[in-house]
């Protein structure tokens, strides 16, 4: 598959040749959306936690008699039903963390590319590297582009002066070629790769 090579101000200065393996599948949502939530619930903390009876902190005396009063039989003061008791199934501490095999996650990956690709969001960059940070030049050069969410993806390490000038860029990503995952690439409008990542995402999806 031709792909037209870019530079980081959108101009073109060449062709580049895109493996179809990876570029040119018809997409699945099936399978993008499998890995996105795999995703998802890997990155949950799984801190949410609520006491039971036996960790809140109180007497564990019978508060009155068991017959006699008209009352409802009470077992203690901590219990699921009084005020200030344990909660009776509640969240605990645990990982959301779910299974999914290798070769689906790669699948995925090219299938999210492959979406991006087939509606002219994936744009091929010459280089990322910049001369200098500077937040307002990397806002004006991506503008070119149009608007809405960047992700860039750079080579084995990410440009310093690139990564500098897009952390106080709203809506702008940059991640190395390793870090690049399904949900950034679907959560972006436009995707920049670098030649050098180019090269390194071929290697690891095929």
């Amino acid at each position: 598959m031709q792909a037209e090579l870019l530079s980081l101000d959108n101009k073109v200065i060449g062709e580049i040749v895109l493996n179809d393996f990876i570029f040119g599948l018809e997409s699945r949502v099936d399978l993008i959306k499998r890995v996105i939530d795999w995703q998802r619930a890997k990155a949950r903390s799984g801190n949410h936690n609520t006491k039971t009876v036996g960790e809140v902190s109180g007497t564990t005396k019978k508060p009155f008699k068991q017959k006699g009063t008209g009352n409802a039989r009470q077992g203690n003061a901590r219990g699921v039903q009084r005020r200030g008791g344990g909660v009776a199934h509640g969240p605990q501490l645990r990982s959301h963390r779910t299974k999914l095999q290798k070769k689906v996650r790669k699948l995925g990956l090219r299938h999210a590319l492959s979406l991006k690709k087939s509606e002219g969001n994936l744009h091929i960059i010459d280089s990322v590297s910049m001369k200098y940070p500077k937040t307002s030049h990397l806002i004006k050069i991506l503008s070119n582009f149009g608007s809405g969410k960047f992700f860039i993806i750079d080579g084995d390490v990410v440009d310093n002066n690139l990564r500098l000038s897009a952390l106080s860029a709203v809506n702008t990503n940059t991640l190395p070629a390793i870090g690049a995952n399904v949900y950034d690439i679907i959560n972006s409008d436009h995707i920049l790769i670098s030649k050098s990542a180019l090269v390194l995402l071929e290697k690891r999806l095929k």
